[in-house]
């Protein structure tokens, strides 16, 4: 039996936990906040629900595994997401990539061309990118382990040769291989998923119309189911409890210190920021060589998000008479609208929505009669001045200004929105990165551009660090991070500790 302590309790901490506990380790887990769950986890306010981060979530069959091999997959109501796609050019909710394809061919006729080129190439992604139905290999060991690489290995040849021709592609370069660049097929091809995403990943639509889950008691419930199970199997979770140093001796990684007390152990695994666990953490830091310092200083973050959190007098059936699905996804870039323009205070204005009703899903999450709302988007880095530079009057005040385009937004969509709102509050990337820790409020770890890439290998899962018997187990351990990130670095760390 080893003794492990594991720093935050997001989805990867709780499931190496679980791992690890039902192995008969000894697990500690030190939780920064006072409840479990990170960027899975959510929140109540005047008895309205929210979630705290995560929306939803792809890998599926590889989730599913992983809630059954701890023993909780009957606990949890995963649901498969619908999307409904809003623009001024066509309105619809495809249950699939064909659906998709006749209501954009639709939608642009004049274009049909340009569009078959463009889905000829698409094709070829998507029947790859979602033609794997198995679990991930590193769910596995031995034996089964090779068993389910063999779908991965019969798609290599193809998979080589597509990534010949868009491995570092991004989104937007593929696009323009099609449509000008600032057309309305153009920001189409583009706009899916994270800026400049590799074109690879079929530009964001593969999981979006066919493999997106989310939890229909709300994402605080899978982590306290989790968090429930870890303390079934022994382990022990310590809430309010920040890691303010890792301890190390002799180059390895011998415990924590938390509130002055210090805390020992076999074996550390951050189940949090990468940047931080190795440039903040780690008490000594000559074990980190410089060049590596300086990689990890310069690396890019997946983008942030500014989330709006509405209560609303308004039922769940009105609500839905606008909606008609509770994931909406509006495609409406104003002229002028750029992710990477830091200094445009009329951002918010210009930036498409989407709009997500926890209430909907489940009714609970809202008092009756109620219904709440979240509207969210991606937003620039440091956004005028990282939100007015620390001075907190600016901040309000940009955060206010931020909300009150975002709800005009909404309106379009839901014409008495304004008038119904009882609650309201906001999200910044500032909120993100003091709730969760993640550098910049990141949303999924590394940047999604393949041009900024902190791992050699997108689909790699890296869990070693310079520091004996510190590893980590969160989504930054995957290049795409996410939720399939964080599986990955947990089940790798729990095979790594025997």
């Amino acid at each position: 039996m080893k003794n492990v302590i594991i720093i935050g309790s997001g989805i990867g901490g709780l499931i190496a936990g679980n791992l690890l506990a039902k192995k008969g380790h000894k697990v500690t887990i030190f939780e920064s906040h006072s409840m479990p769950g990170g960027y899975t986890a959510g929140f109540y306010r005047k008895g309205y629900y929210f979630e705290s981060g995560t929306l939803s979530f792809e890998a599926s069959v590889s989730v599913f595994k992983a809630m059954k091999d701890i023993g909780v997959l009957e606990k949890i109501d995963f649901v498969k997401q619908r999307i409904r796609f809003v623009s001024e050019d066509f309105d619809g909710t495809p249950e699939n990539y064909e659906d998709y394809k006749e209501m954009i061919y639709s939608a642009f006729p004049s274009d049909k061309e340009k569009l078959d080129m463009a889905f000829s190439d698409l094709d070829k992604i998507f029947e790859l990118m979602g033609n794997v139905d198995e679990p991930m290999p590193f769910l596995y060991s031995g034996f089964k382990m090779l068993k389910s690489m063999l779908p991965y290995i019969l798609s290599a040849p193809k998979l080589m040769k597509l990534s010949k021709l868009y491995g570092n592609m991004t989104s937007s370069e593929f696009a323009a291989r099609y449509f000008e660049k600032d057309s309305k097929l153009f920001k189409q091809f583009s706009q899916f998923g994270y800026p400049d995403m590799p074109a690879l990943f079929g530009t964001g639509l593969s999981a979006m119309l066919t493999d997106l889950w989310t939890v229909k008691g709300g994402m605080q419930s899978w982590a306290d189911i989790l968090a429930e199970n870890f303390r079934k199997l022994g382990g022990d979770l310590k809430l309010n409890s920040y890691v303010d140093k890792i301890i190390t001796k002799n180059g390895a990684a011998v415990g924590v210190s938390c509130k002055n007390i210090v805390y020992e152990a076999d074996y550390v695994i951050s189940a949090g920021d990468y940047k931080k666990t190795l440039l903040k953490l780690v008490d000594d830091k000559s074990l980190v060589p410089q060049t590596l310092q300086d990689k990890i200083g310069r690396a890019a973050v997946s983008e942030g998000c500014f989330t709006v959190y509405l209560g609303l007098n308004m039922s769940n059936e009105e609500l839905g008479k606008c909606m008609k699905v509770y994931h909406v996804v509006t495609l409406d870039h104003k002229s002028g609208y750029d992710i990477y323009n830091s200094e445009d205070g009329e951002f918010f204005s210009k930036t498409s929505i989407t709009l997500y009703s926890p209430s909907m899903l489940n009714p609970k999450h809202a008092p009756q009669g109620k219904s709440s709302l979240m509207l969210q988007t991606m937003v620039p880095y440091h956004w005028l001045n990282n939100w007015g530079g620390g001075d907190k009057e600016v901040y309000g005040q940009l955060k206010e200004k931020a909300m009150d385009a975002m709800i005009d937004s909404a309106s379009r969509l839901v014409p008495s929105l304004k008038e119904c709102i009882e609650y309201k509050d906001a999200a910044t990337p500032l909120t993100y990165e003091r709730f969760t820790h993640n550098t910049d409020g990141a949303s999924s770890s590394w940047s999604w551009n393949p041009k900024k890439k902190f791992y050699k290998n997108t689909m790699s899962v890296n869990i070693d660090t310079p520091v004996k018997n510190l590893y980590i187990a969160s989504c930054w351990a995957m290049q795409i991070g996410g939720v399939p990130g964080a599986l990955a670095g947990a089940y790798q760390c729990a095979k790594k500790i025997k």
